[in-house]
């Protein structure tokens, strides 16, 4: 089995690679979401849905059957055949990238094993990445589907699960990049639960992200720190039975938003005071960048640059909490694949 340092550095920066594929990918979608295009491709066709349309005439068709859904007939009659190249483009560059993801996955991957830079508990790992993966894919047609028939838009549900699957495999592909040069051990740690509690609160502030999306929520409250110049804003409950609020109501999930911002700040800075490393400084000060970020998006009444830094920013923060997390966990020793 080939076992030198340069292989491993080959492996290493190819799941570097995938992982910033994987980020593109999400600031991407989030910019289909954010100007409604998402619905524009209403059919799913894994391979020749890469090919776009290629004359007028193809245009025209794709245009005729987007006229078909109720968010053309409801929302969107305005629109002409050049505003909807527009919304086509980006809903076709997401899904082109999460076809070029795979086969820049699987291509190496497959050289990889059959040259041995792999060990067969790695390559199982990264097979498992593969198709959750696929099964991503799956669950975006299954995300976009729920707002072909007789919604506007599509289920938040569905887009909280889709974007929080794509950044566990953002987190899952570089983290194992980051251990890929060494053969890790647990060890007792001063502050690794605490890395680890942020690591999952980050998941949950994702989750909720998702439905914030999926219900504009962004534009339920301009203002800061106040919402609606209250704490806690009218119309936190408006929805019976009251757990519906948690998932439905848009001024609701931009509080709960909110609110777990506020927690992982705290989180971050305790963290460091603990802890006074250099790892826990970058954690806080990209919590502090990224706290600043949404604030400035709210303010400015969610603009497209503003939302995109702040979803890039979130994914910035999980990638210096697993670096964090992993120093606290971890102590490297030579690699013995």
């Amino acid at each position: 089995m080939t076992n030198d340092k340069h292989s491993n550095r080959v492996v290493t920066l190819w799941l570097g690679s995938i992982a910033a594929l994987i980020f593109a990918m999400v600031i991407v979608g989030g910019a289909t979401r954010l100007t409604d295009s998402g619905l524009s491709i209403t059919e799913w066709r894994p391979l020749l849905g890469a090919i776009p349309p290629l004359n007028e005439l193809d245009w025209q068709v794709a245009f005729n059957k987007y006229q078909q859904i109720p968010e053309f007939k409801i929302q969107n009659r305005w629109m002409s055949l050049a505003d909807f190249k527009f919304i086509y483009w980006w809903e076709w560059a997401h899904r082109f990238l999460g076809r070029l993801i795979g086969v820049a996955f699987i291509v190496p991957m497959l050289y990889f094993i059959a040259t041995k830079r792999l060990h067969k508990s790695l390559w199982r790992r990264l097979a498992l990445l593969f198709v959750l993966g696929g099964a991503q894919g799956a669950l975006g047609w299954y995300m976009v589907s729920s707002g072909l028939e007789t919604r506007v838009d599509v289920s938040q549900y569905r887009l909280a699960a889709h974007l929080t699957l794509a950044v566990a495999l953002f987190a899952a592909v570089l983290w194992t990049a980051m251990t890929m040069d060494t053969e890790i051990k647990p060890v007792a740690v001063k502050g690794r639960r605490m890395a680890l509690g942020f690591v999952g609160l980050f998941f949950l502030q994702v989750a909720a992200s998702g439905f914030v999306a999926g219900l504009d929520a962004g534009h339920a409250s301009y203002t800061w720190p106040l919402m609606e110049g209250a704490v806690l804003p009218a119309g936190l409950g408006s929805i019976e039975p009251w757990w519906r609020n948690l998932f439905e109501n848009a001024l609701t999930t931009q509080f709960n938003h909110r609110l777990l911002a506020y927690v992982l700040f705290v989180m971050a800075l305790i963290q460091f005071i603990r802890l006074r490393s250099n790892t826990a400084l970058l954690v806080f000060a990209g919590v502090c960048c990224q706290l600043l970020l949404g604030i400035l998006t709210i303010l400015n009444q969610v603009p497209l640059n503003l939302a995109l830094a702040h979803q890039g920013g979130a994914l910035v923060v999980l990638a210096l909490a697993l670096w964090h997390a992993k120093s606290l966990m971890r102590v490297p020793v030579p690699n013995r694949q």
